[in-house]
């Protein structure tokens, strides 16, 4: 936690409770939901210099390449928003994450945005298409049996792309 400290006289907006407002018990009073995801965002270009997405893929097949360990899938998770580490049944981790779109159409131009990418890098996810409107991607390395750097840089990638075309359009709003 930056703790009100800035960098480059950025201004982060978060800070750490004070002891006051611990023991006032304030939390149970917040509504939401305490695993939300926040994106902490640092200076302007420093994405451009260290981003996930601005890496590539390294081939895992034939090296001594292993599969990273959960503590380390949770600290990188935090750099894809939106993305969630999930165990399979036999313990292996994968980033998944999921879109709402328009219709079926919407649906398989997504597949091919994503394609796109993942054919640049080398790197393929797993992606369905459920119902007529649900994709899931989901990112794993399989010649390890789990996550690498890999999988979040494929998630950075696909982060950045612009799918605002393809998802539903917010219903107007007739409340406050």
């Amino acid at each position: 936690m930056w703790q009100g400290r800035s960098l480059a006289g950025e201004d982060f907006g978060a800070r750490d409770p004070t002891e006051g407002e611990i023991s006032s018990n304030f939390g149970a009073k917040v509504l939401g939901n305490a695993d939300t995801s926040h994106i902490i965002r640092g200076p302007p270009g420093l994405e451009n210099l260290v981003g996930l997405a601005n890496r590539r893929c390294k081939a895992c097949e034939g090296g001594d390449v292993k599969a990273m360990d959960e503590p380390t899938a949770y600290t990188l998770r935090n750099q894809v928003p939106g993305w969630q580490v999930k165990k399979d049944a036999n313990g292996a981790l994968s980033l998944q994450q999921e879109w709402k779109v328009r219709n079926f159409q919407a649906g398989l131009e997504l597949f091919k945005r994503i394609g796109e990418i993942a054919e640049a890098e080398g790197h393929h996810p797993d992606l369905h298409l459920e119902g007529f409107n649900r994709v899931t991607a989901d990112l794993s390395t399989h010649s390890v049996g789990g996550l690498t750097e890999n999988d979040f840089i494929m998630a950075a990638k696909i982060n950045k792309l612009n799918v605002s075309d393809l998802t539903p359009k917010p219903k107007a709003r007739f409340w406050a």
